[in-house]
């Protein structure tokens, strides 16, 4: 039996050549997968204490920054060699060129004692004192910086100021690296850009022969209960951990879409093995006939499959290669921070291999085992194929009820909010379809070739006929597009729909000509006052909240709080002015409040000049209950709340400005600022859904592998269905169907199953993203259901094209024997 399993894989090789692409398919994706996983962890795992290496003991703040006293105070105690605070926020340099360095750049508080510092240093050296600062060797190089000119670097804490260029770092690969310029000032200068009052940590480096614990303790007193002291390896511990948490999740993120490309080809080897099986049951019964088990029978059938797996895994591990470098290129397109190098090892290659080879034989089991059913006496008669199997009323029944309960789970999840119900109703929906299929699928093939049939006529016909005469087998190979499609087209919708959310959340809000927006954190302190100080500009108005009290209390601007209206309950929102406060009507109701009311807020009274409301829920998890908002005019919650910034402020031209003067004023304050970016609304509806459509790009190129694999599950089947009707097609031939008919034959029967499965994936994924944004509406905000059917329309477009293409070999297959040798073939 073992010699004629290799034998038939010899001369059966073609007919599993595009099972086996599936699976080396498959395995490339999971091999890459880990490969740039294990790269990217490896140089996690280097550079994790890369700002430690002499740093014996360190103080972590709690809920409050460290002021710079504390730092005096450690460095007082007896055994300290010496002591700096770190810190780590963002700032903005400003370029050559006098405009912001593009990026979310990282600050970082550099020790200026040598004995804590621990850079790499590539040009010149670190700070010694304040006006001093390094920059990352990328951004000097690209912005021509040179070493002692001076360099413009501002932050929350003010406009830019100019500062030292002393040297150039290597961040690269370190948690400092975020894709942006990395800004190293020393400790009084962090603080003053960053706008912080103190430090995140304290680091500490000992005296030679100081006893740790002892040192440990000492520190422990001077800083006081509330604050942690950790030694050094607890320092490394948490490092190593920060460093490989990202790493983790962007692990696990590749390992869901590898995870999906292994069903996928777990759907196209079972349906490969379950037709060459078929195909091969008078072989099967010649062989029982002669003395054979059906346990031979069977193990002689999954040693086949075991074999095919291991050389088309061998061949993944390979392919896998390529994969994990053409992944680096393409984050490093996207200016993604992920850094590390295509790492092979014996745990990657020996799991790819056991995993391709496992998933063939798991996939090949049950048709192997109904392949050994042939009675011995099939061998006499001339039947080379056994007739096509129509699904169990018990399987029937199961789908229709999995898939009945996978859409009331959808329709439910919007409902009650809950996220789980979302992914157990697309699930559930998906097993129903697979139950169902062999229904569901000939049905929708049926339905789709009327009009074909109308166009081509009688190859149409024969294919249509072609497609539904092995329910399973089409529901098979449509079910297998069912996955890549409904998950592409889940993102599709739902990214569709949270954008035109974001959009119309725009419209509704943002009433004025520009927008100035923090980048990466809150504007500075000054900007709004000095914006407010132009002649050009008619309204400034910096959106800042703050909670108290069990309630939100938000600054408002007379000229611009009509945009948020819904409706107005009582008064008059037009009489909003110092003194005087707007409360929306859920609090009103629960305090008592009414117009004319005294009103207390932290320490202070107010009198309600109106009842409002607007369209702007609490948000899940919100410390604040929906409608519990109280607006006041922008001086008061300054008086009120000084310290409290926002990320965005709204500019309106004076009257008579046009806007072109306005912009050149807002551009003129700006300039000072690195750290903010101006945009009109076009622009900021643009930067809120980039991330979006990133993301949608990204998550898009991912599943496609999985749609390929879907997709070459298409060509198989065709090719093997091709073999299977040889001597029918030489019929066909022979009776008078040209060779162009028959290639419009088997081009419909692609297109017809490649369509049924992307529709049915389309449907599947817009009843997730349905489920979906019902969710987040119930949670919070203005989402509706928005499908974009251009994207939609692409999507089937390029199944019908990759169908046809799929249909070109087994069309050349079926037209390269000569009719006569054809119709004598078994």
């Amino acid at each position: 039996m073992l010699r004629l399993t290799l034998r038939q894989i010899r001369a059966e090789g073609l007919r599993l050549l595009l099972s086996s692409l599936a699976i080396v398919l498959g395995v490339a994706f999971v091999a890459g997968t880990l490969m740039f996983t294990d790269g990217m962890r490896a140089g996690a795992y280097e550079r994790a204490g890369a700002f430690d290496r002499h740093t014996d003991l360190a103080a972590y703040a709690g809920k409050v920054a460290l002021p710079p006293a504390l730092v005096d105070r450690v460095r007082a105690v007896d055994g300290v060699a010496a002591a700096e605070g770190e810190l780590t926020g963002t700032a903005g340099v400003v370029g050559a060129d006098g405009r912001p360095v593009l990026g979310y750049a990282v600050l970082a508080a550099i020790p200026t004692d040598p004995a804590l510092q621990s850079y790499d240093v590539v040009a010149g050296r670190l700070p010694q004192r304040a006006g001093e600062l390094v920059l990352d060797e990328e951004t000097v190089a690209d912005q021509r910086f040179a070493l002692g000119g001076p360099v413009r670097v501002g932050g929350n804490g003010g406009p830019a100021r100019a500062y030292t260029l002393v040297g150039t770092v290597d961040v690269a690969g370190s948690s400092r690296d975020v894709g942006g310029p990395f800004i190293g000032l020393a400790g009084a200068d962090a603080l003053a850009v960053s706008g912080e009052r103190g430090y995140g940590r304290i680091m500490v480096a000992a005296r030679p022969g100081v006893d740790r614990a002892a040192l440990a303790d000492r520190v422990r007193a001077a800083v006081g209960p509330d604050v942690a002291v950790r030694d050094r390896t607890a320092i490394l511990d948490q490092a190593v951990a920060d460093a490989v948490r990202d790493r983790r999740q962007f692990e696990l993120f590749l390992g869901t879409f590898a995870a999906v490309a292994v069903v996928v080809a777990g759907f196209v080897i079972a349906n490969t093995f379950a037709i060459v099986l078929a195909q091969r049951s008078r072989r099967t019964a010649l062989l029982r006939l002669v003395g054979a088990t059906r346990g031979q029978v069977y193990r002689a059938a999954l040693g086949e499959a075991a074999l095919t797996g291991l050389l088309a895994s061998a061949v993944g591990v390979l392919a896998g290669v390529g994969l994990a470098a053409g992944l680096g290129a393409l984050l490093s397109t996207l200016d993604a921070p992920v850094t590390g190098t295509v790492t092979v090892t014996a745990r990657t290659v020996l799991l790819s291999l056991g995993l391709g080879t496992v998933l063939t034989v798991v996939a090949a089991a049950v048709p192997s085992w109904q392949g050994t059913r042939v009675a011995p006496v099939a061998a006499l008669t001339d039947a080379a194929v056994r007739p096509a199997q129509r699904a169990g009323r018990v399987r029937l029944a199961a789908g229709a009820l999995v898939l009945a309960a996978g859409v009331a789970a959808l329709a439910g999840a919007g409902a009650t909010g809950q996220v789980p119900l979302v992914a157990a109703g697309g699930i559930l929906a998906f097993l129903g379809i697979v139950l169902f299929g062999p229904v569901l699928v000939p049905a929708l093939v049926r339905a789709l070739g009327r009009p074909v049939r109308r166009l081509l006529g009688v190859p149409a016909g024969l294919a249509v006929a072609n497609a539904v005469r092995n329910p399973r087998r089409v529901a098979a190979t449509a079910t297998a597009m069912v996955i890549g499609i409904g998950l592409v087209s889940a993102f599709v919708v739902g990214a569709g729909s949270a954008k035109a959310g974001i959009e119309r959340a725009v419209d509704a809000r943002i009433g004025v000509d520009f927008l100035v927006t923090g980048i990466g954190g809150d504007l500075p302190a000054p900007l709004a006052g000095e914006l407010a100080a132009r002649p050009e500009l008619g309204v400034v108005h910096e959106q800042r909240s703050r909670v108290v009290d069990g309630l939100e209390v938000r600054a408002a601007h007379p000229t611009l709080v009509r945009r948020t209206l819904s409706a107005v309950d009582a008064g008059d929102p037009a009489a909003l002015g110092p003194g005087t406060v707007l409360v929306h009507r859920e609090l009103a109701a629960a305090r008592g409040w009414s117009v004319g009311s005294t009103v207390p807020l932290a320490g202070r009274s107010f009198r309600v000049a109106a009842v409002v409301a607007d369209d702007n829920p609490a948000l899940a998890g919100s410390p604040v209950p929906a409608g519990h908002v109280v607006d006041l005019v922008d001086a008061d919650f300054a008086g009120l709340f000084p310290a409290v910034r926002g990320h965005l402020a709204e500019v309106d031209p004076a009257d008579g400005v046009s806007a072109d003067a306005a912009r050149a004023a807002v551009e003129e304050v700006l300039t000072r600022y690195p750290t903010v970016n101006l945009l009109d609304q076009a622009a900021y509806k643009k930067m809120l859904t980039g991330t979006v459509d990133l993301v949608l790009g990204f998550v898009t190129a991912l599943l496609g592998l999985a749609v390929v694999i879907a997709l070459v599950g298409v060509a198989n089947t065709l090719t093997l269905s091709v073999v299977e009707r040889t001597r029918e097609n030489a019929v066909l031939r022979a009776v008078g169907l040209s060779r162009g008919g028959m290639r419009a034959v088997l081009a419909v029967e692609a297109v017809l199953t490649a369509l049924v499965g992307t529709l049915l994936g389309i449907a599947l994924g817009t009843g997730v993203a349905t489920g979906g944004m019902a969710v987040l509406a119930r949670i919070g905000g203005d989402f509706t259901l928005v499908l974009p059917w251009g994207r939609l329309g692409l999507i089937v477009a390029v199944a019908v094209v990759a169908a046809l293409a799929a249909s070109v070999l087994p069309a050349r297959r079926a037209l390269s024997r000569p009719i006569v040798t054809a119709l004598g073939a078994d």
